[in-house]
């Protein structure tokens, strides 16, 4: 049975500036999921933040740019944003760029990441999540993931992992991509993905690709 994985994010007003998240707005956001779950629209879900970002994770059997799990997240950010302006918090509803709901987030103003997969017995999954960071915040961790077998003991032993993984760097200020094979050209690979804010492990925007390459291309 296929399971989608969404993570709807917006900021809806900073605690103390733009560096932390008001823990009202948590809890609020907790209250606008549980009946959700309760009533079978999600599966499960997990209410959290990283810095003034407000997060939701969620699972459900709807599919990917579903419009009922978008207009959940919606309202949630709507409802937070009230108890927000009611806190005084900073940019209150600043990610909200539309008045109404149009049936999806996409270019709303909330960031959107969405997987649809046959869930295995024992399923792991890693957000990664970051608030005025460098574009290219994850080239370690996707490197340790996919390229270091000192970090990822799958790369040694398992079959369909053996032969690496091939990473697209994209140069986010010559609008220039090149793509580099690991373990054949991991040198080559991180003398670029080295200097984070110029270089780029490229995903597909928008969208994540099923395990084993959620975030680096095939």
């Amino acid at each position: 049975m296929t399971v989608t994985l969404s993570v709807i994010k917006a900021d809806i007003g900073g605690y103390v500036g733009h560096s932390e998240s008001h823990p009202d707005l948590l809890v609020k956001a907790n209250d606008c999921l549980v009946k959700p779950k309760r009533d079978g629209l999600l599966v499960d879900y997990h209410v959290t933040k990283c810095g003034d970002d407000l997060q939701l994770i969620m699972t459900h059997r709807q599919g990917e740019d579903s419009k009922k799990i978008h207009k959940l997240a919606w309202d949630t950010f709507v409802s937070c944003t009230k108890l927000a302006k009611q806190l005084k918090l900073h940019g209150a509803g600043q990610d909200l760029l539309a008045e109404a709901f149009s049936g999806n987030v996409r270019g709303m103003g909330p960031g959107l990441a969405e997987m649809e997969f046959e869930e295995r017995e024992a399923e792991t999954v890693i957000v990664f999540m970051a608030d005025k960071t460098s574009s290219g915040a994850w080239n370690l961790p996707l490197y340790k993931m996919f390229a270091d077998p000192f970090n990822t003991i799958g790369l040694v032993i398992a079959e369909n992992m053996h032969q690496g993984f091939s990473f697209e760097v994209h140069d986010v200020k010559e609008h220039k991509r090149i793509t580099f094979d690991a373990p054949d050209e991991i040198y080559d690979l991180l003398v670029f993905i080295g200097a984070a804010s110029r270089y780029m492990v490229n995903g597909r925007p928008g969208k994540w690709r099923p395990y084993p390459l959620p975030s680096v291309c095939p």
